[in-house]
């Protein structure tokens, strides 16, 4: 029973990682990253280095100017007790086998945004374009999901919603049909999860939220680190998906 489940689930989040390339319309990646740099989401370390340096000319001397960020020290911390305690240990487990890959879908729209925009593809190409990848997306990342446990799954259907910006549902309806959709709404459902649920950052996904602006920051493994007494052991993604 185990490995079917995993196969199951192993098969849709596949299925949705294309799933979000369907949605992906020209120009939309590139706008998200703007609006992130005019004040959406904090900028990550690696957009802070590829900022123009300021600089200002005293007597003659050229003094570089620079705002650096603030650093946090995180300490080992003791293993702390209780239910909700038990349950944040679990997401930020979680979080760390997962994000990388809702961060590889994010990284495949992007790709399909420049793709279908540079070749102008129409709809019988694009859909083979889009078939492609999911045969890509399956050779290279089908076994490594395979040992996502169902909440695990469940998580990364929630980032990629994050990081796609569609719910998992649409995306399925999208990138197949409803009677798809519906189907693994019905297969969701067994593992008490709604597809049809958006993110939601500000309530049931607040500390999730939470983490993801710890992994922007740079500071997530900090965070782990104070609290397992171990660095996280991240999936391996090929370079190519970074």
């Amino acid at each position: 029973m185990r490995k079917i489940l995993a196969h199951i689930l192993t098969t849709f989040c596949l299925s949705l990682m294309a799933g979000a390339i369907s949605h992906a319309q020209p120009g939309a990646s590139q706008a998200k990253t703007q609006s992130e740099q005019d004040g959406g989401r904090a900028l990550t370390p690696q957009q802070h280095r590829r900022q123009m340096m300021q600089y200002t000319i005293e007597d003659n001397d050229t003094i570089y100017l620079s705002v650096l960020p603030a650093a946090k020290v995180y300490d080992r911390l003791p293993r702390q007790k209780g239910r909700e305690w038990r349950k944040y240990y679990r997401l930020v487990h979680n979080f760390s086998k997962v994000y990388p890959y809702a961060l590889v879908a994010r990284k495949l729209v992007e790709r399909a945004d420049s793709t279908i925009a540079a070749d102008g593809l129409r709809r019988g190409k694009r859909d083979k374009y889009i078939n492609d990848v999911q045969k890509e997306l399956f050779s290279v990342f089908e076994k490594p999901l395979r040992n996502l446990t169902v909440t695990q799954g469940a998580l990364l259907m929630k980032l990629i919603d994050r990081e796609c910006g569609k719910s998992s549902y649409l995306l399925i309806k999208d990138y197949k049909n409803g009677m798809a959709a519906g189907f693994w709404q019905g297969i969701a459902k067994m593992f008490g999860t709604n597809l049809k649920a958006p993110y939601d950052p500000d309530g049931e996904d607040k500390a999730t939220e939470e983490l993801v602006k710890l992994w922007d920051d740079g500071e997530f493994e900090g965070l782990y680190y104070s609290l397992f007494w171990e660095y996280p052991k991240l999936p391996e993604i090929p370079a190519e998906y970074r």
